[in-house]
């Protein structure tokens, strides 16, 4: 069978094929309310008057943690989310911002570099600085927080691969 037969056949499972990855990927974690706001932390630190209390969902990687007398702060570096509301850390970083939790957490449970995903309200803004340079972080004061686990980042990723030619993959 020559490849200019195989043509019709692969525009009819095509479809099937995207239909059946598609069916992989996991549901988002959080239900987005009407009004949530689709700006980046970047974007909020650029003009956070711009965009008021408005609520966000957003994630990334933990940068640190402090606890205070009757909150605590988690600081993240963001990132873009996939349509499960996973963090892209292959991505370009889209700002920082400052996970605000109501009393104490146990800063085990939030180690640097774990992947976060955060549901909240803005609340402010506060001027800091990274490294040498200032910097403004958004305050999200957090309803739900999630840390994704190795096996939750896989999931929805099938490690399926379509090609013609010759391959050589080493793990």
């Amino acid at each position: 069978m020559s490849i200019r037969h195989l043509f019709p056949l692969l525009r009819r499972l095509g479809p099937v094929a995207a239909l059946t990855l598609a069916a992989c990927a996991p549901a988002p974690i959080y239900k987005a309310a009407p009004g949530t706001l689709a700006a980046l932390p970047a974007q909020v630190a650029q003009s956070p008057e711009q965009y008021g209390q408005g609520d966000v969902i957003w994630g990334g990687s933990v940068i640190s943690v402090h606890n205070f007398p009757d909150h605590s702060e988690v600081e993240i570096l963001a990132y873009p989310l996939d349509t499960s509301q996973r963090p892209l850390p292959n991505t370009h970083g889209a700002g920082r911002f400052i996970a605000v939790y109501p009393g104490y957490v146990e800063s085990f449970n939030f180690p640097g570099g774990a992947l976060i995903t955060v549901s909240g309200k803005l609340n402010g803004n506060r001027a800091g600085m990274v490294d040498q340079a200032a910097y403004v972080y958004p305050l999200v004061s957090v309803a739900q927080s999630h840390v994704w686990t190795a096996a939750e980042l896989r999931q929805g990723h099938p490690d399926v691969h379509f090609g013609i030619g010759v391959g050589v993959g080493i793990r």
